[in-house]
């Protein structure tokens, strides 16, 4: 049996944050894990160059049962302060809109920067090492691994969520909780694109590929200004992953496919300068054509020239143009989601330590707790924050 200070399962972004930022303070830490590499969500994330972070990050931008939560972490440890970690290491990037900082190079930036801390730091990560129980006794935790047996004073999960089981995710963590007498919150998928009827699949055929700059409103009323993108399945792009974490089943969201322009400015202008060509032909210099045609083949929007087109003709497309509805079938699931939505009930965690407060030692982090960040890099920061935080505590 081995004993050490603290024992962290799970070797992704939050993790490997906690695991350098105790080994700085001199405690003996190991990470096990049973992937085959360290940070593997980091690595496919952002199109494998990871947005690790985004410069706006602020607690109103994280879902969770209670708001405050992640207010202290996120103030002990900004978007900045990993900025400059990057920085350091000599890590080339770049920003994108609305505050998203990606890799020059490759996502594996990242995870270098993260295993090159650990090993100045003296953490021991060792892959490929499944956890088979975990067990309290008297002050110390003891974890039956593959590979070996730890003895721990403090133990921290930092398993992930449920997304993306082909990278090995599974729900270790949320077994952990309940084995410990923690609310677990029902989990769903998040950031993840929908599916759609058998009705809209027709109606889009042949669409996959098209993006649209769009605004996007959920029932309860959150607005994202982003992109939609059709595909074999049905929609995604930036706007369908945002609006997904605040979407129900059997809802539908409002797509406003001209968010710049109202289309009763466009038609007046068009009246003026094209009266004569047909709305459809006019239509497809702002929206993409193939999108049009499938409108119209489909009766949604009417072909006539500009110049015969009633009062009634203009209410009914800007009705459809700016409010347009979809009622998706379901999302992809875990399968193809980013983060999972729900978890350990944060309630149960000191939002300081993320120690739990019935089991003394045991700690909470990462995408394991009902902590959900939009699409664009929050949920690094947030994984880093809470590392920090936790690593300095245990």
């Amino acid at each position: 049996m081995q004993q050490i200070d603290t024992l962290i399962i799970g070797a992704g972004a939050a993790g490997l944050m906690c695991a350098a930022t105790a080994g700085y303070r001199g405690k003996s830490v190991v990470v096990v894990d049973m992937g085959k590499k360290p940070g593997r969500k980091i690595l496919i994330s952002g199109g494998g160059r990871c947005n690790f972070t985004n410069e706006n990050a602020q607690p109103e931008n994280y879902l969770c049962k209670n708001p405050h939560f992640i207010k202290s972490a996120l103030s002990r440890y900004s978007s900045q302060d990993f900025i400059e970690l990057v920085e350091r290491h000599g890590v080339e990037y770049h920003h994108k809109t609305l505050g998203q900082l990606f890799c020059d190079d490759s996502a594996q930036n990242i995870v270098d920067v993260l295993m090159t801390e650990c090993e100045w730091a003296g953490v021991d990560v060792i892959m490929r090492n499944e956890v088979l129980s975990v067990s309290k006794q008297d002050e110390s935790f003891h974890v039956q691994t593959t590979e070996n047996t730890y003895q721990c004073k403090s133990l921290v999960i930092a398993s992930g969520g449920l997304t993306m089981p082909k990278l090995g995710a599974t729900p270790i963590g949320f077994n952990i909780a309940k084995q410990f007498g923690l609310n677990v919150l029902p989990t769903t998928a998040a950031l993840v694109p929908f599916t759609l009827h058998d009705h809209d699949k027709q109606r889009f055929d042949g669409l996959s590929g098209i993006s649209i700059p769009t605004k996007i409103t959920s029932k309860c009323g959150t607005e994202f200004k982003e992109n939609i993108l059709f595909t074999h399945r049905g929609l995604s792009g930036p706007a369908i992953l945002q609006i997904s974490s605040f979407w129900q089943a059997g809802q539908a969201v409002t797509i406003n496919l001209l968010p710049d322009s109202p289309i009763q400015d466009l038609i007046t202008e068009w009246r003026e300068q094209n009266s004569q060509k047909s709305l459809k032909n006019m239509l497809s210099t702002i929206l993409p054509k193939r999108f049009i045609e499938a409108m119209v083949s489909h009766a949604e929007i009417i072909d006539k020239a500009v110049n015969q087109l009633s009062k009634d003709d203009v209410y009914q497309l800007a009705e459809y143009l700016h409010q347009w509805q979809i009622k998706p079938n379901g999302t992809e699931g875990y399968r193809t989601a980013e983060v999972t939505l729900g978890g350990v009930d944060t309630d149960e965690l000191s939002s300081k330590t993320f120690e739990c407060k019935k089991v003394a030692n045991l700690y909470f982090i990462g995408e394991v707790i009902d902590v959900t960040g939009w699409l664009g890099g929050y949920n690094f920061q947030a994984c880093w924050a809470q590392g920090v935080a936790c690593g300095q505590a245990v």
